[in-house]
């Protein structure tokens, strides 16, 4: 288990851009595989994109393939979620999630750790 803190989350018009941060509290964060997740309100809780721990290895869903980029500095112990071209369906509390292993999966029960999450609104 790690600890997670989200930020970067706020209010943007539809075109804009926002980057979340997620740093860990943990001295292996580099052990760790890192997801960012979202869920709007009535919805379930779904999958955005996904790192590695060496950064080679990334996975998106295909609605933000080309818009979102995940990064990750092992040094800060830091995921970043880049999201440009924002729509008003992007609204959501975006949560950072760290698994225990090097696969990448997209379930949310795959990720043993969370952060408390950051509300982003996309006005159109």
């Amino acid at each position: 288990q790690v600890q997670l803190v989200e930020s970067g989350g706020g209010f943007m018009q539809a075109g804009g851009s926002l980057r979340l941060s997620c740093a860990s509290a943990g001295r292996t964060f580099s052990h760790y595989t890192m997801g960012w997740f979202r869920q709007a309100p009535g919805k379930e809780r779904e999958f955005v994109a996904a790192i590695g721990w060496s950064s080679v290895n990334t996975y998106y869903t295909d609605s933000v393939k080309g818009r979102f980029t995940i990064s990750r500095d092992n040094a800060k112990s830091t995921v970043y979620l880049q999201m440009n071209s924002l729509k008003p369906e992007d609204t959501a509390v975006y949560y950072c999630a760290a698994r225990n292993t090097w696969t990448i999966v997209v379930a949310t029960d795959g990720y043993g750790s969370w952060g408390q999450g950051t509300q982003v609104t996309v006005s159109s």
